[in-house]
């Protein structure tokens, strides 16, 4: 029987990302709602690591096997960090992307060049079978953009310029976004680490 991965996230563009980067491991990867799991998730962690072993640990309670989970966000020096773990629930969850992009350049309007640097930072934590946890953890760099722009991806990616691409996170295609981003990278990490076990059990 192919063996299954859980990706603890209901968010489809996330599981189109995680499905083309994994899907090489030939395993089935369904997401927590296609494996039937929807425990209270409470994100209490102090940090992206911390947070995505919570959601993982969460899921897997409910589905065993081995599960992953990403948290991620976006940390802009100039704001010492913020919005940071609380990425998605800044201005309350309900606001919308819109809405939060335009109040962060709002917030950084005073800052020149190098001071609107910013990163986009995930960490993916995997929960095996018998509990053990591993962790991968990457980043995109690039600068908050004057203005938003472009339509690919979702959340804060329309206003991550990227130098050395002349375009914001938002303008990439999926392709160029998987090979450069943070999730994209973690991903990668996170597979060498999977290949790596499978081929240990395997001796």
């Amino acid at each position: 029987m192919k063996q299954k991965i859980v990706f603890a996230t209901g968010n489809e563009g996330k599981m189109r990302e995680v499905r083309m980067i994994l899907d090489d491991l030939g395993m089935e990867i369904l997401s927590m709602k296609e494996a039937g799991a929807n425990p209270e998730i409470k994100e209490n962690g102090r940090t992206f690591g911390e947070n995505a072993e919570i959601k993982a640990r969460a899921v897997w309670e409910c589905t065993g096997g081995i599960v992953l989970a990403d948290d991620s966000g976006l940390v802009i020096d100039y704001l010492n960090g913020e919005p940071g773990i609380y990425s998605a629930r800044y201005m309350g969850e309900d606001t919308s992307y819109e809405i939060k992009n335009q109040n962060l350049i709002d917030r950084v309007r005073d800052a020149k060049g190098q001071e609107r640097s910013a990163r986009f930072v995930c960490n993916i934590a995997a929960v095996l079978p018998d509990g053990r946890v591993f962790h991968s953890e990457e980043t995109m760099e690039g600068l908050i953009a004057e203005k938003p722009a472009g339509s690919e991806g979702f959340g804060y990616d329309p206003i991550l310029y990227l130098p050395e691409f002349g375009k914001t996170s938002a303008e990439l295609t999926l392709e160029e976004k998987n090979r450069i981003s943070h999730r994209g990278k973690a991903l990668e990490a996170m597979k060498k680490q999977l290949k790596r076990l499978f081929e240990g059990e395997e001796k």
